[in-house]
């Protein structure tokens, strides 16, 4: 296309100001708007999720309990048997299936909360990379030419592989914590409501720090998404111009390029991870401190016979309750840890989800048009619509009063006085006025950047004008539906995208209707049949990578059959053979000058000998016509055409 992408920052550094879907995504705090948004996406599940709360709430509730019953398993059965001659040890026997039972009712509880997360977080992934897919394909080209391949891939991959994490580990572990915390401290108040108070002042303390270090870390782990989505971008880059990179020796070029963004990424991740994982082992020393002044201060109680307060009344400290209650502690302290551990995954999954909703956001390819195209059929020069395809294809014109109008679609295409811009102020087609008629070949001359492609990019209606007019068949194509108005171009372009799937998969691309039959007349007509035969499985063989193992003549020759598949009114043929050699081109242009037989057509081409048998050839300089013909006309004028063809200069 005749103009540079632009690389849109939003998308690939998320660094631009919050959209209504990401109001702090660069903050390192709690989107609440994104994490209420994801939470939709959950809704399907409910159920699922209440049996997950369920299950986490009776895991919490055996862990508080396994600990509070190590009181009733030392001071009833295991003290008073220290001090017998005789043991018995059935009481303590019973007591030790409890607990087991109780050990055995958390950890089936904690396995199927689990394994249902990690469904659920399945489930709803599916469901975001569907919508994105979906809201990728309603996207104008525009929002293409304006991002990396690599930037909506880092969407796909890196954005939703931290959902992942979040969705199967961290939101359980938070809710998990969440409910451990508040069973632990009642049955740390039933223990010791003292001992409890020194449990609340230490970690008053611990929460502090971790905040500190969770606010240090939070932006950080925000950059390594935003770093780590540029390096993808620039790998993918490169991987894509390698061919390009080793014929100009840019090797040491790219290198360097590569680690000055893979340091960057560096840097961001290592410090986030730095952080992250320094929290874990300060969260536990603290805790170890904090069981060591328990300890003590239990010891103390029970040795001077402090009265100790409970939440159900006075009593003295024993051996069991000192016991029980440094267990619930540590069972108190390790939830908190793991809620500082989690925080800094949710902020980073969050600024991932920020960036996927923020793609989901961007405004559609808007289309108001109401004239659709459907098969048709004339007699006595009336046209009435029919569902079979007759050959003869119809514009469709619905009116307010309920009545139905339809007009032959001829292939007439009018461009009456066009201005168009990609940028605003930087006009890039000015003033274009030119009349193809039905079955005429129409080339387009000029140098790269002159306006060649953005003129069959508007009769796409991939972009809107700034002023004037573009009419098909009379018809103003704004008020064509842009589906109906695309099926009836066929289009060639000089780069072949060819899919993952058979020969006759591909062929039927232009089609999807068409039968085997169909596809096979098409590359005859393209000249492609023959060496399709000689493939493996013929039509049959799959292709991949693009269609690496074809010749770029043999890739261009399936182009053209897809686009005779269609068969479309209007064909589009765009630098179709710049990028094949001369004897290649003359097999390819057999297929195409069949293709374009009977056909209005477009074509832009720098080989002047591929649009010598053109209608009228209009050579174009800086966006616009600076003249028009055929090519006798043209040599005989001995202009800007003649000078191209007889060498004087040529196109760049």
């Amino acid at each position: 296309m005749n103009k540079n992408k632009v690389v849109n920052p939003d998308l690939a550094q998320n660094n631009s100001a919050p959209s209504k879907s990401s109001k702090s995504s660069g903050t390192g705090s709690f989107d609440k708007t994104t994490l209420k948004r994801l939470l939709s996406y959950m809704h399907p599940y409910k159920a699922q999720l209440i049996i997950v709360t369920v299950c986490i709430l009776l895991s919490a509730l055996a862990s508080a309990a396994s600990s509070l019953f190590l009181e009733t398993l030392i001071d009833d059965y295991i003290t008073p048997l220290l001090g017998s001659d005789s043991p018995v040890f059935s009481g303590l026997l019973k007591a030790l299936a409890v607990l087991a039972v109780i050990y055995f009712v958390g950890t089936l509880a904690n396995l199927m909360y689990n394994r249902m997360m990690v469904t659920i977080a399945q489930g709803t992934l599916k469901t975001i990379r569907d919508d994105m897919f979906s809201k990728m394909q309603r996207l104008p080209v525009s929002f293409f030419d304006r991002h990396t391949h690599g930037e909506i891939m880092s969407l796909y991959t890196n954005d939703t592989d931290t959902l992942r994490q979040m969705i199967a580990q961290s939101m359980s572990q938070v809710i998990s914590s969440v409910f451990t915390i508040v069973a632990v401290f009642f049955c740390m108040l039933y223990i010791s409501i003292w001992l409890t108070l020194v449990v609340i002042v230490a970690m008053f303390f611990t929460l502090k720090i971790a905040a500190y270090v969770a606010g240090k870390s939070g932006s950080s782990f925000v950059a390594q998404q935003r770093t780590l989505a540029d390096l993808d971008s620039y790998v993918e880059e490169m991987v894509n111009g390698q061919k390009v990179i080793k014929v100009f020796c840019h090797e040491d070029k790219t290198k360097e390029e590569m680690r000055v963004k893979n340091k960057a990424w560096e840097t961001s991740a290592g410090t986030a991870n730095g952080h992250a994982n320094a929290m874990m082992p300060m969260m536990n020393a603290l805790g170890y401190i904090q069981y060591v002044i328990i300890a003590v201060l239990g010891a103390y109680m029970a040795i001077a016979g402090i009265t100790n307060l409970g939440i159900f009344g006075t009593n003295s400290m024993t051996l069991g309750m000192i016991a029980s209650f440094l267990t619930l502690s540590r069972n108190f302290t390790n939830p908190i840890s793991q809620i500082s551990n989690q925080f800094n995954s949710i902020v980073t999954a969050l600024a991932g989800a920020a960036r996927i909703f923020k793609f989901m956001d961007e405004a559609p390819e808007t289309d108001n048009g109401y004239v659709t195209l459907v098969n048709a059929r004339e007699e006595n020069g009336v046209i009435t619509e029919t569902p079979e395809h007759t050959g003869l294809w119809a514009w469709k014109h619905p009116h307010g009063d309920g009545t139905l109008t339809y007009t032959k679609l001829e292939g007439r295409i009018v461009f009456d006085h066009v201005d168009f811009s990609y940028v605003p102020g930087k006009t890039v087609l000015h003033d274009i006025t030119l009349e193809a008629e039905p079955g005429q070949k129409i080339a387009l001359v000029g140098a790269t950047g002159a306006g060649n492609t953005t003129i069959t990019n508007l009769i796409n209606r991939f972009y809107d004008l700034d002023d004037g007019k573009i009419r098909y068949d009379g018809i103003n194509i704004n008020k064509i539906k842009k589906a109906d108005l695309r099926r009836s171009l066929g289009v060639v372009l000089q780069e072949v995208n060819l899919f993952t799937g058979t020969v006759m998969e591909n062929l039927r691309y232009g089609n999807e209707n068409a039968t085997d039959e169909q596809c096979r007349n098409a590359a005859k007509l393209a000249n492609a049949d023959g060496f399709i035969g000689m493939l493996p499985n013929g039509y049959n063989t799959v292709l991949k990578g693009d269609g690496s193992g074809l010749s770029q003549g043999q890739r261009q020759l399936i182009s053209i059959a897809r686009a005779a598949v269609s068969d479309p009114p209007v064909m589009i043929l765009d630098e179709a053979t710049s990028s094949i050699d001369t004897r290649t081109e003359a097999l390819v242009q057999g297929g195409m000058d069949r293709l374009m037989s009977g056909r209005t057509t477009f074509v832009i081409a720098h080989r002047l000998s591929t649009v010598q048998n053109s209608d009228i050839i209009m050579v174009m300089d800086h966006g616009s016509i600076i003249e028009r013909g055929d090519h006798a006309a043209l040599i005989a004028k001995k202009g800007t055409y003649y000078q191209l063809y007889t060498g004087a200069f040529e196109l760049e």
